[in-house]
């Protein structure tokens, strides 16, 4: 099983969300980032307070939290 050391949930930030070390980054952004910055030096260097470290462990979090039903995508 991972640990998950990095990620926090703090209920009195960002509504308890889990962010990154407890700092008012959420994982979800980070995600977000990771579609628009793929490459991490141009992710860290948008986010300087991100380390490798956070980055590996927000992707394995979130591929740990997928749900496993399926979900109908829109074919355009």
């Amino acid at each position: 099983m991972a640990k998950f050391d990095r990620i926090t949930c703090i209920p009195t930030i960002l509504n308890g969300q889990p962010t990154i070390r407890g700092m008012r980054l959420s994982v979800r952004r980070v995600i977000e980032a990771l579609a628009i910055y793929p490459n991490w030096d141009d992710l860290r260097r948008e986010y300087p307070e991100l380390e490798p470290k956070d980055i590996r462990q927000v992707l394995g979090f979130a591929a740990r939290n997928l749900d496993e039903s399926v979900q109908p995508l829109e074919i355009v």
